[in-house]
């Protein structure tokens, strides 16, 4: 079920305004604080700080024992945490980019996401993922890729994503409390979004979608670093005195479909905007279930927008253009209201 979120700057809470990257630090250190049995693993996450500076002071704080630097070694990395989640522990195991995780997919696909379910749920696998993803920092084909659906994709593991600092706290604090695995991937390009997170204890729940802006004429659904082009539309067709609706799903898995149906349902439209290569993107999962479960009360196919089927480009000017802009939804939200069916 969605919830629209209150803006933390009108909450009773206090609120200040921080990096998404020292919000997520704050998850991780108060769940190290709140649960003697969490700790961070990773390469680079200790002496440097990480590579986008998420666990910076940390290794002084807690020590080499609770933040564990690794080699370049992905598969290593996974299975730790597998095997430490299983005995006992919640580790956090970081990636220094989602691109690398191809490197450790068996310990992900056949043993993480498949222990408990093996074990008869005898067992539990208290154990976060986190991953940098996406594009808009200029690294290129091997270093900016969107491959959340290949993790959606299996039974066994939560998929989640946030837009907004508040959100990533929130969201990781509920993933350190899970007793399943939860992959989180992080958008590089929000590390250094500021935004009005409470000091006052929070979670934001996992498979709970979030309405960033209500709206009656298109909605818009999508995740990640395309929430703020959806919001940047639908804030320029609002002078057209077009009425946009936009919907963060924040989780990818499980995916809150009833709030996504609730949206589709009022407005009669869907635009599906998401940064993944359009082919075969998590996008079509959503568009799938609108016309499936919706189909009666649309009045216009459900479109979608996504970034180009070719490797992520170095060029600055090659890379903007491969991806989703806000001047590409205004277009898509256009082309949904004058598609009629």
């Amino acid at each position: 079920m969605a919830v629209t979120t209150p803006d933390p700057k009108q909450s009773e809470m206090t609120t200040r305004e921080i990096f998404m990257s020292e919000a997520l630090r704050e998850a991780i250190d108060e769940e190290m604080q709140r649960d003697p049995t969490v700790f961070l693993v990773g390469e680079e996450v200790g002496v440097w700080g990480g590579a986008y500076a998420v666990s910076a002071g940390l290794l002084e704080k807690w020590g080499p024992d609770r933040i564990v630097d690794t080699p370049i070694a992905e598969a290593a990395i996974a299975g730790l945490g597998i095997g430490a989640a299983l005995t006992g522990s919640r580790p956090i195991a970081e990636f220094m980019y989602s691109d690398f995780m191809g490197i450790a997919m068996d310990q992900i696909v056949n043993q993480a996401a498949k222990n408990r379910y093996m074990f008869g749920g005898k067992a539990t696998l208290p154990l976060t993922y986190r991953a940098p993803f996406g594009a808009g920092t200029g690294n290129a084909a091997q270093h900016t890729q969107s491959l959340e659906a290949w993790f959606a994709h299996v039974p066994g593991l939560k998929v989640i994503t946030a837009s907004t600092p508040y959100d990533a706290k929130g969201l990781l604090k509920s993933a350190i409390r899970e007793d399943n695995v939860v992959v989180m991937f992080e958008h590089k390009a929000l590390y250094a979004m500021r935004g009005h997170v409470p000091e006052e204890e929070y979670l934001v729940p996992i498979g709970v979608a979030d309405v960033k802006r209500e709206g009656t004429d298109v909605s818009v659904i999508t995740y990640a670093r395309q929430v703020h082009y959806a919001l940047e539309a639908a804030e320029q067709l609002s002078a057209d005195g077009i009425s946009v609706e936009v919907v963060d799903i924040r989780s990818l898995y499980p995916l809150d479909t009833e709030a996504i149906l609730r949206s589709v349902r009022k407005t009669h439209r869907a635009v599906v905007l998401y940064e993944a290569v359009r082919f075969g993107g998590f996008g079509a999962e959503i568009a799938s279930q609108i016309q499936e479960l919706a189909f009666d009360d649309l009045d216009a196919p459900v479109l979608r927008v996504g970034a180009a089927h070719a490797p992520v480009p170095f060029s600055e000017p090659l890379e903007q253009g491969s991806f989703p802009d806000a001047a590409k939804v205004v277009t898509a939200i256009r082309d949904s209201l004058q598609g009629a069916r």
